[in-house]
């Protein structure tokens, strides 16, 4: 029972996290389930659905079809709405209800492409696990898919992997990411945050790019996938944080802090205040999701309930913790200074 929320909102479950990386790569993407999932993806967990479009449909599954299995049916839907869209190919993400009844995907798959002639991706999410594990699987998918021709590498051209409103709780998070880079690498001519304001074709010349920068630990495993097909290096790290975190970082010199937040960009902060003119180097990295032992340090820990987290705080005495506002319900006798560093997919609070 770990992972019930008795204070806490629900936080986006993977089937989100897929179809955060697919919005606006200009795909049919359809919800396999009743309506439920979709309603939830589109009403909370997309904020983008309010200011671009997408294609994004419910299977609409009835109590026999999911009985039943009905894949026929199911592939004749997505085939009426490919002939009625302008789309470059089709996803279908998994729900709770496929994965019950252990749908075939890769049937599903091979059904779609050859009623409807356009490239087929699957993701098998099945809404027991964090929205991380949905991006993850929809990156990879994405690019061993689309990403399959070496084109000659542009020495000025960086790739952006991980970057979506539910890790970086804004709409604008491509924008805010290019100017920070720019601002300090300016040879980076060309700047393709994956997933946003990009399109298919900048993911199917992945490999043109002179290096890959992962600001998410859920692009992680697409970036190795890219280096080993391409040849591309990676980095890993965050080159901008919320502008208003960043001037609340003078007030922790000498303190004891705890950052919580997804790994990279939390790390980031942690390096923000552990700047080489600051005495701090006391700072702890937290998170609900991934936590990759190659972006640790000794002392950063997985959060696995409400009750980890104020075990956490009350073990560690903290001076200052920076996380999501709905956090400080979980710890009601801290009296240290609690500084809201909103995560979109622990809230669904944005930064504007």
């Amino acid at each position: 029972m770990k992972k019930l929320l008795k204070r806490l909102t629900p936080f986006a479950p993977d089937q989100s996290g897929a179809v955060s990386v697919l919005y606006e790569l200009g795909g049919l993407i359809v919800i396999c389930d009743a309506g439920g999932c979709t309603g939830n993806i589109c009403g909370f967990d997309e904020p983008r659905w309010f200011t671009k479009k997408s294609a994004v449909f419910s299977a609409g599954l009835r109590d026999m079809d999911a009985i039943l299995g009905r894949d026929d049916q199911l592939i004749a839907k997505l085939k009426s709405a490919v002939d009625q869209t302008d789309v470059a190919f089709t996803a279908m993400v998994g729900t709770p209800v496929p994965a019950v009844i252990a749908t075939d995907f890769m049937a599903l798959k091979r059904m779609a492409e050859k009623q409807t002639g356009l490239p087929a991706i699957t993701m098998e999410a099945a809404g027991t696990h964090w929205y991380d594990e949905g991006e993850e699987d929809a990156y990879t998918k994405l690019f061993q898919t689309f990403a399959a021709e070496a084109f000659p590498v542009e020495a000025d051209t960086l790739g952006v992997i991980g970057a979506t409103p539910l890790e970086f709780s804004t709409i604008h998070a491509a924008g805010f990411l290019t100017e920070a880079i720019r601002s300090e690498e300016p040879h980076w001519k060309k700047i393709l945050c994956y997933g946003m304001d990009t399109t298919l074709e900048d993911v199917r010349r992945a490999s043109t790019a002179a290096r890959n920068l992962v600001v998410a630990p859920a692009g992680l495993k697409a970036a190795k996938y890219l280096q080993k097909k391409f040849g591309t290096p990676y980095t890993v790290a965050c080159p901008w944080i919320p502008e208003k975190l960043a001037g609340e970082r003078t007030g922790l010199t000498g303190k004891k802090v705890l950052v919580v937040h997804q790994q990279v960009l939390a790390n980031a902060v942690r390096d923000a205040i552990e700047n080489p003119d600051s005495e701090n180097r006391d700072v702890t990295v937290a998170t609900w999701f991934m936590l990759k032992k190659e972006m640790a340090r000794s002392g950063d820990f997985r959060l696995n309930g409400e009750e980890s987290f104020a075990e956490a705080v009350a073990r560690g005495q903290y001076d200052a913790i920076i996380a999501d506002p709905f956090m400080k319900r979980l710890i009601p006798n801290f009296t240290g200074n609690y500084i809201p560093f909103p995560h979109f997919a622990v809230s669904g609070m944005l930064l504007d």
